[in-house]
């Protein structure tokens, strides 16, 4: 949906402004600008007033707010003009250009890095390496371009002193697949000049502030810039530019890009050897010039890797050939100095040059076939120098305006003159809009035979000695009627121009004097042959392929070179040749103070530039009696759901009828004309009223939609919901018929099995059958038992029982319960018990056992066994015990088991056991007159027979339908004659047989330890 601004803000495009005059669109712009909105529209060209200060509004969210956007769908900003290229590039395969244009320090350079951002940031959605390795470089290249090709001006701390061009190419997916770098007259005076608070380029900065010493002792050079005549100005200002780390991102940058070591290596020396160059002095000695300071001749061999005796004589002297004669003319101090400056400006220049051409080497586009791949398509980015008045204008300012003048032209051509042809395109009966057309000035310039180029150039050519004064009366005599041109010779009252050295075009910016000051020697840009012929013979292979020229012999016939004004001509007309091929986008910068402030907003010098680009009669021509215009499907497509006909589709003829419907049904049809392709709005209300009640139908579209959705949304997640219950049960019930079955068919002839089943594996139950197949277990568990037992006989029942109930309440807490074993109960009946004291001793327990069971009834006995007991006078002693369904004997067995005293079961309320492996009971009475003893007398000797006695108790309490407490502790707490005390089991070694002791606390059973 699109996002627009509220009023508070101005309007965010000038053609929807109510009056188009210059008061409205100051008060607009710099109401924008105090809002914080830098970027405004006139139609499709983006205006982009210079914030001084960091915005957030380039992050990776805003792009996506951008990307993919219509112009119209979000507020101004460079992306949604970047997006617009991108769209047409990729859409309708067209070559696209944005140009961005202004004046020096209106943000130009910055406007270019971000759309160069937004570009990398919309393309390769698919991560290929190939493109991410082409966009990283694209990318990288501006860093390093900004550190040889720009400077700190009193305008700008970053000021571009050259023009660039870059093309970007795109394969048939839309993706960067490589590009190509166009550069524009170099300021290289600035190399051995600047004026006051201003630097030369900042790769030099960079160097002395930035190089680790290691490399700045190499390069003979020291990190104070003062120290050096060419760029000791500079060296005195204070910045805020960080030029150790620019080092550092430059370095990176050449390295990510490309560059090899020693490429970087030779591009350090030749800046230091510019450096060197500047502090190299000339005196006379007689008639004899020589180099004042002979030890930076030595450097300057070392840095150039050749021999010092050609490099002293390259500075000193001049060969020039006469016919077949070879004359070597010593210079003097000026014609050496004019050589040594030439050559520095001469190296800077050609070492630029040549990285932009390592640069192009490594982007251009290879191995790419157009019948293969599809069209490889093109967007062109546009930062040149913007148009300077500075206090002393010569020939790079003439230079650069006259390039502003030829891009002026073409954005005349290609904005304000299609805007009329448009009307005529499309039917529309209009008045004709005047404007400013550029095109005399850029006749003045370069006219063949009478533009400044021409005269500039035959003066170059005259035989003899030509000055600058000779080329200023060229001028006069060949440009005295023009009406842009003027110098004091023509206009002799005018104070302001100097005799013999000023002139002053009328440009379409404003005025500007220049001074014909090196006018002369800048076009001839001469350079000594003897230079060329000493860097081509360096042992430097990269500062060799530098100067190809200068492998020709001296005697050698060359054509005479163009002049630097020719060169740029011919540049500026192929750079504007190649743009107007392109559909073009405009980014036109406005600089709004000169003191880099974020809140100052200086009206006049805004207003200059406002009238000098042309904004005002972009905004009139482009509203022409129509403030908006757009195709009709587009238009149909934003505004239909205004019209019951319209909306959702209309079904009239052609879009073209539905817009008229739509218009008449709103009541704006005395507003609006009718094109053949596109719809024409006049007043900017009638399209804030098509806004307002588009945005007012939106919303209740949106309610509408939401309630559709919702309902939709709800009625799909109960089909889903009620799908899911459906296949959910079919599922539960295959599932719990698949287990039924399962066990069914494991469990099918248990009955003939060995062991009835018990190694069959259960299978995994669904979990909604988990309590089922537990209950299903039990149940097998309970047969298999059942038929188990059924076999059994009565006795071996009982053991059963008894085991059964031993192991429920000993599981886990002793560990020897003797389940493996045959329980015998009454053990003093055989032999194995009683051969200790004699043969007899069976037998006498029998007859004794008789005896009880006759005179007190018992049914059975239940346990029998020899044990260790305390008396009542604490005194250990041996005994036995015989346990029936009815009473507990005690028995002495030295005495043929005399009967000593019997305690009722009924009596009996528990039994304690320790948990260890000991034989110690304690059976708990009513009475508090416990029993405590210890099980011995065992066969074999280790056997334990603790869960037996207590299995076999807790059975029969259970037949009777009496509850006998089990308690396993360590220590036992008991309770002898009424008294408290406490029974601990303690192991002894070399005990034999345990024993009890009497304690403190009670009693101390000791227990063989080994």
């Amino acid at each position: 949906m699109a996002e627009h601004e509220s009023l508070e803000y101005g309007k965010a495009d000038f053609v929807l402004l109510d009056n188009v005059s210059m008061e409205e669109f100051m008060g607009n712009l710099k109401l924008r600008f105090e809002k914080g909105r830098i970027y405004s529209y006139i139609g499709e060209v983006v205006v982009s007033v210079n914030p001084y200060r960091a915005m957030n509004i380039y992050g990776r969210d805003t792009i996506e707010q951008y990307k993919g956007r219509e112009l119209y769908e979000r507020p101004p900003h460079l992306f949604a003009i970047a997006d617009a290229a991108y769209k047409a590039m990729k859409r309708r395969n067209k070559d696209t250009c944005i140009v961005i244009s202004g004046e020096s320090g209106a943000g130009k350079t910055e406007a270019s890095k971000y759309i160069m951002q937004y570009i990398a940031a919309i393309t390769n959605p698919n991560q290929r390496a190939e493109v991410e390795r082409v966009k990283n470089m694209l990318l990288k290249s501006n860093c390093v371009l900004e550190a040889f090709g720009n400077a700190k001006t009193n305008r700008n701390d970053n000021s571009s002193r050259f023009g660039k061009y870059m093309d970007i190419n795109f394969d048939f997916k839309g993706d960067p697949i490589g590009g190509h770098i166009s550069n524009y007259l170099l300021e290289k005076s600035r190399v051995i000049f600047q004026q006051s608070g201003e630097r030369s380029f900042h790769s030099f900065y960079q160097l002395l502030r930035g190089a680790p010493d290691s490399l700045l002792r190499s390069l003979h050079i020291q990190k104070d810039p003062t120290a050096y005549n060419y760029i000791k100005v500079g060296g005195q200002i204070k910045s805020s530019i960080n030029d150790g780390a620019d080092f550092k991102a430059v370095a990176d940058a050449m390295k990510v890009i490309g560059f090899t070591g020693d490429e970087v290596q030779t591009v350090y020396k030749i800046l230091a050897t510019i450096l060197h160059l500047g502090n190299l002095t000339f005196g006379v000695d007689g008639d004899v010039t020589l180099i004042e300071n002979p030890k930076l001749v030595s450097i300057l061999r070392e840095l150039l890797s050749t021999k010092e005796e050609n490099v002293e004589k390259a500075m000193l002297y001049r060969t020039v050939a006469t016919g077949r004669d070879v004359i070597e003319k010593q210079h003097t101090i000026q014609e050496a100095s004019y050589g040594r400056d030439a050559l520095a400006k001469a190296m800077y220049e050609r070492l630029f040059c040549w990285i932009v051409g390592r640069i192009n080497d490594i982007i251009e586009v290879r191995n790419y076939d157009a019948r293969v791949h599809g069209k490889n398509t093109v967007i062109g980015v546009l930062d040149i120098y913007g148009f300077e008045i500075f206090q002393n204008n010569s020939f790079e300012q003439f230079c650069i305006n006259y390039c502003n003048e030829k891009l002026q032209q073409l954005f005349i051509q290609l904005v304000l003159k299609q805007e009329q042809e448009e009307y005529q395109r499309e039917g529309i009966p209009w008045k004709h809009i005047d404007y400013f057309n550029n095109q005399i000035i850029v006749d003045l310039v370069e006219q063949q035979h009478k533009g400044i180029f021409s005269v500039l150039d035959e003066a170059c050519m005259n035989v003899g000695k030509v000055t600058d004064e000779v080329f200023l009366q060229g001028l006069n005599g060949k440009l005295a009627k023009h009406a842009h041109y003027t110098s004091r010779k023509l206009s002799p009252t005018d104070k302001s121009l100097e005799f013999d050295r000023d002139f002053r075009i009328r440009h379409y910016a404003g005025d500007v004097v220049y001074s014909v000051v090196g006018f002369i020697d800048k076009n001839k840009d001469t350079l000594f042959q003897d230079f060329k012929r000493l860097l081509y013979n360096s042992a430097n292979p990269v500062l060799k392929a530098m100067w190809p020229e200068g492998k020709l012999s001296i005697t050698e016939v060359t054509k005479r070179p163009l002049t630097a004004a020719t060169l740029f001509k011919n540049s500026m007309i192929s750079l504007v040749e190649n743009l107007a091929s392109k559909e073009p986008y405009y980014v036109r910068c406005i600089k709004p103070n000169d003191v880099k402030s974020p809140l100052l907003f200086e009206q006049e010098r805004c207003r200059h530039q406002v009238e000098y680009l042309g904004l005002l009669e972009n905004v009139r021509v482009r509203r022409a009696g129509f403030a908006y215009r757009q195709t009709y499907p587009r238009f149909l497509q934003r505004y239909k759901m205004i019209s019951e006909f319209t909306w959702p589709n209309h079904d009239l003829p052609s879009d073209k009828d539905a817009v008229k419907r739509l218009m008449q049904g709103c009541g704006f049809d005395h507003d609006v004309a009718y094109g053949k392709t596109k719809v024409f709005i006049r007043t900017p209300r009638t399209l804030f009223s098509l806004e307002e009640q588009r945005a007012e139908m939106v919303q209740r579209i949106v309610l509408f939609l939401q309630k559709v959705w919702r309902g939709t949304i709800a009625r799909m997640r109960y089909r889903r919901m009620r799908a899911a219950l459906v296949i959910l049960r079919a599922y539960r019930r295959y599932k719990v018929k698949s287990y039924i079955r399962e066990v069914n068919r494991r469990f099918k002839n248990v009955r003939a099995m060995k062991d009835y089943g018990r190694h069959v594996k259960w299978p995994t139950p669904p979990k909604v059958l988990r309590k089922f197949e537990e209950a299903l277990r039990s149940i097998y568990n309970r047969w298999w038992a059942w038929t188990l037992i059924k076999g059994l006989s009565p006795e071996e029942a009982l053991q059963v029982r008894a085991k059964v109930a031993s192991l429920e309440a000993l599981k886990g807490q002793r560990a020897d319960l003797g389940l493996q074993r045959a329980w015998e109960g009454n053990y003093l009946v055989s032999m194995w018990d009683c051969s200790e004291d004699s043969p007899d001793t069976a037998s006498s327990f029998t007859l004794v056992s008789s005896e009880l069971q006759r005179k007190d009834k018992f049914m059975r006995v239940l346990f029998s066994c020899n044990v260790r007991k305390i008396n009542r006078f604490h005194k250990a002693e041996d005994r036995a015990v015989l346990i029936t369904d009815r009473h507990l004997y005690k028995m002495d067995p030295l005495k043929q088991y005399k009967p000593m005293k019997s305690i009722p079961l009924y009596n009996v309320t528990g039994v304690s056991v320790s948990p260890g492996k000991d034989q110690l009971v304690v059976f708990h009475t009513k009475d508090s007159r416990d029993l405590v003893v210890c099980l011995q007398g065992m066969v074999p000797a280790n056997e334990s027979r603790i869960g037996e006695l207590v299995g076999t108790l807790l059975s029969h309490f259970k037949s009777e339908k009496r509850k006998l407490q089990v308690n396993i502790a360590s220590p036992i707490q008991c309770s002898m004659n009424g008294r408290k005390c406490t029974v601990i089991v303690e192991p002894k070694i070399n005990l034999t047989q345990p024993d009890f002791t009497k304690s403190r606390s009670g009693y101390i059973l000791a227990v063989p330890g080994n």
